[in-house]
């Protein structure tokens, strides 16, 4: 995971979307109780932004620079699989960057 040390490089800000009681986001509060704390230990000036709202479908948003944004949704992922996904979205952030 160093990786996550290299996060706010490429990425401007980190938005994870959920609802607060769906079974479909369970996997997402989970990650985000479990790693928000290394993600932030490891970036502390990378926002990272958490929203709730009932009903929402759970997504993984990234801002890069010039305002581009990516959007990764994450229903049916396990918390391995959001880890993934986040992991892609942080080197997007790179090759966007290179450009």
């Amino acid at each position: 995971m160093a990786w996550r040390a290299n996060l706010s490089r490429g990425v401007k800000e980190i938005r994870f979307l959920f609802c607060q009681s769906s079974p479909a986001s369970a996997p997402a509060r989970e990650f985000v109780k479990k790693n928000y704390g290394d993600i932030k230990a490891r970036n502390p000036s990378l926002p990272v932004l958490i929203r709730e709202c009932s009903g929402v479908e759970p997504q993984l948003w990234a801002r890069y620079d010039m305002g581009v944004e990516r959007c990764v949704r994450l229903d049916g992922l396990t918390e391995a699989q959001i880890d993934s996904k986040l992991e892609e979205l942080a080197k997007a952030g790179g090759s966007l960057k290179s450009k």
